[in-house]
């Protein structure tokens, strides 16, 4: 009785033609071949199962063939099937992770200077060469560099990082990707057949998806499936041996989680956990759905980009309307934090509840940026004559102290002053000091909101009927809340109501002058009071210092201690809401 051959080994790609998923190395070998531009050394990069070892013996096939080198060599060819049994003299291989030492480089280093025994060429196939010692790495680069012309180093290693930049430079590198599920499954689904045994889609699929992109992996799974199962092959039976989830569980799950349906996600999951299934792989294949969703989404139905089955296709169509991109991204972005810190939890299971939570919570948060565009968008609306709420007084807030506000806006005042006598319309040159209190008071009527920022601003010049208001750097970050044309025509509307019509409104930074002090708006004449003429009101007497020393058109702000501040309930929310700071507090 002949001894049982694996089916990785018994399916081993003998020629370039046969190996599944490498076109762009099985190529450029050939072309180096036939264009007679043979290198010296070469080395193989790549996952586990992706084709390294294999390629480098049937490059050295090509290279040692009767007649070589050629491409396109007689499988029957002694030679080449010496180094297939592993029995050839001149095709030499290693393996570095037991042979690591600079002793074994030395021996190296001696034989490779003799002649090959048949072929033409004495080549060295080194697998795993990143295990190699930094002094075996040192013995070999004078060898590597310049070895005789009848020797040849293939090199192979699942983790190029570790070997040594003078060894990579002495070398071509040739990197190997992850095959593709959709290969993987044509050429398993060849091995069934070839085998005799019936083997589902959906089975291959899981297959497939176990093995992460590595042949040697899905055929050893095809091969213990095929003892377990016998001549039939579900997809049942791949996921109760691998612990894996069904397609579609997960889509199943995913739909939920998109939909914002937080107990059919944990009853899911829990079905999962409690038939043993692989927490760690689901977590990941719900990830990678989830990234063929966006995908999906930005590429616009764009399915080339992605390795999907038909199914996960039709679905991918319906769930691309359950969510944005945004949301989308909100969701990966926990469910990637989760499964990096997957390996420290104590409780898995738990671990990964509390992130599908988290994950439902993130689809339907807000970005802070999108929170500080509507901001702005509602400090515009609020400084629009269109929007100005009715001139109705505000009811008073006496015996409340002002409220605090943080840097962002000043807070109103406490009680909302008469209204301000008019002042009589005159030619170019009118003092702006002596119309600013009314102005202010007036914009504060019409919208609170934005006479808040205007209480931090001075009067500049009223011109050529163009009316100059002036911010100091101190307060230069109010202009980009105020200068804009609602608030232009706000302005503009109060000061016709003034006695001013058809001014223009200028917005600038300047500094304030320390002469500046805001005069006492007029007070209005009693009802029973014969009506007396407006009066202009004079400039306060000012002492030398600052712009803060002058007496201000509202009453003085009362010194808030910040800790009270702080411990106000709304700004408590608010920092929590927006995981905030308090940089500075002004009353």
């Amino acid at each position: 009785m002949s001894s049982y051959q694996v089916i990785a080994r018994k399916y081993r790609p003998q020629r370039f033609s046969d190996v599944v998923g490498q076109e762009h190395v099985t190529q450029t070998l050939s072309h180096a071949i036939e264009a007679e531009r043979i290198a010296h050394a070469y080395l193989f990069c790549g996952p586990r199962g992706t084709g390294k070892t294999t390629i480098a013996r049937i490059f050295a096939k090509a290279l040692n063939c009767t007649g070589g080198p050629k491409v396109d060599f007689d499988d029957d060819d002694p030679r080449c099937r010496e180094i297939t049994e592993g029995r050839s003299l001149d095709v030499m291989e290693i393996d570095g992770a037991s042979n690591n030492g600079v002793e074994q480089v030395r021996e190296l280093r001696e034989t490779c200077k003799y002649a090959p025994a048949s072929a033409k060429f004495k080549i060295y196939i080194i697998d795993e060469v990143h295990m190699l010692s930094t002094a075996a790495f040192n013995a070999l680069l004078k060898t590597l560099e310049e070895p005789p012309a009848h020797v040849k180093f293939m090199f192979a290693t699942t983790d190029p990082e570790k070997v040594l930049p003078t060894i990579l430079s002495r070398c071509q590198r040739f990197d190997l990707r992850r095959i593709p599920i959709k290969l993987m499954v044509d050429h398993l689904k060849h091995i069934a057949k070839q085998e005799n045994v019936q083997v589902e889609d959906a089975a291959l699929h899981a297959i497939a998806r176990g093995a992460d992109g590595g042949m040697r992996d899905a055929e050893s799974a095809l091969d213990q499936l095929i003892s377990f199962c016998g001549e039939k092959i579900v997809e049942a039976d791949v996921l109760s041996m691998f612990g894996l989830t069904s397609q579609s569980q997960l889509l199943s799950l995913s739909n939920a989680l998109l939909q914002g349906d937080v107990q059919t996600v944990l009853a899911e999951f829990n079905s999962l956990a409690k038939h043993g299934k692989d927490l760690g792989k689901f977590l990941s294949d719900l990830l990678q759905h989830l990234r063929n969703l966006l995908v999906f989404q930005i590429s616009r139905g764009d399915t080339r980009l992605l390795e999907v089955s038909e199914a996960e296709a039709a679905t991918l169509t319906e769930q691309s309307a359950l969510v944005g991109s945004d949301g989308l991204t909100r969701i990966m972005e926990v469910l990637t934090q989760t499964d990096t810190n997957l390996r420290d939890a104590s409780s898995k299971n738990i671990f990964i509840e509390v992130a599908l939570i988290k994950a439902i919570e993130a689809r339907n948060s807000v970005s802070i940026d999108s929170v500080l565009k509507r901001l702005n968008e509602l400090r515009g609306d609020a400084g629009s004559p269109s929007s100005a709420p009715s001139p109705t007084p505000a009811p008073a807030r006496s015996a409340v102290t002002p409220a605090p506000a943080a840097k962002l806006a000043p807070a109103h005042m406490a009680e909302t002053p008469p209204a301000p006598a008019a002042v009589p319309a005159t030619s170019n040159g009118v003092d702006a000091q002596t119309i600013w209190p009314n102005l202010v008071e007036a914009i504060g009527r019409a919208s609170p909101f934005a006479r808040s920022y205007f209480l931090e601003a001075h009067p500049v010049s009223f011109v050529k009927n163009v009316f100059t208001i002036g911010f100091d750097p101190e307060f230069a970050d109010h202009i980009g809340m105020v200068d804009n044309a609602k608030n232009h025509a706000l302005i503009a509307t109060k000061l016709a109501e003034l006695g001013h019509s058809g001014a223009q409104v200028q917005i600038v930074k300047v500094e304030r002058p320390e002469s500046f002090a805001a005069p006492v708006p007029a007070v209005a004449p009693t009802p029973s009071a014969p009506p007396a003429p407006a009066r202009t009101p004079a400039p306060a007497t000012t002492t030398p210092g600052p712009a803060r020393a002058a007496s201000p058109p509202v009453p003085k702000p009362v010194q808030l201690d910040p800790s009270d501040f702080k411990n106000d309930p709304l700004i408590k929310k608010a920092l929590e809401v927006f995981k905030g700071t308090i940089v500075e507090v002004r009353a």
